[in-house]
């Protein structure tokens, strides 16, 4: 059996990794399957107050939030966990989760493993014209085309962005 290699090591500073608008976020991809082998992918998010994403299942990957700079909360497996600043949130492959950011604003990591979330991201999305929160209607999703985009990557929308009453 061959073994995957772990790619070469890198470093990137603070403003660098492709820089994208993501429905209503700007985001910075860090590392990529390319660059960890398949072991990690880390994407860095800068949100609104607000919903964050849709209703969604990963069936392939576990994903990780790290709160730096504000507040979420994650709807997870039917329970919901306050991020605030310096939190980790797990979520395992096949557990239904979404999140909205709480605060006025929010910066965090969100790291997938293995990779390939990342690679929906830069379909799902539109390069940043600037390094700033995308101006309304920058990045605009089309529900049905994103469940498609989302679907070829292993990913399962369930429904609208918002937290579940």
């Amino acid at each position: 059996m061959a073994v995957e290699s772990a790619g070469t090591p890198f470093a990137l500073l603070p403003d660098e990794g492709e820089a994208r608008w993501f429905l209503n976020s700007f985001i910075r991809i860090k590392s990529t399957g390319a660059t960890t082998g398949g072991r990690l992918a880390v994407v860095e998010q800068r949100g609104p107050r607000g919903p964050a994403s849709p209703l969604h299942v990963h069936h392939r990957e576990a994903e990780f939030f790290y709160v730096i700079e504000g507040e979420l909360t994650v709807w997870a497996g039917g329970e919901l966990l306050r991020a605030p600043q310096g939190s980790l949130v797990y979520g395992p492959p096949e557990v239904p989760h979404t999140f909205a950011i709480t605060s006025d604003e929010a910066r965090f990591l969100v790291m997938t493993q293995p990779t390939g979330f990342e690679q929906f991201l830069e379909e799902a999305s539109v390069p940043a014209r600037e390094l700033t929160l995308p101006p309304d209607g920058a990045a605009p999703a089309d529900p049905a085309r994103l469940a498609a985009m989302a679907a070829e990557h292993g990913i399962e929308i369930l429904g609208p962005p918002g937290l579940p009453a």
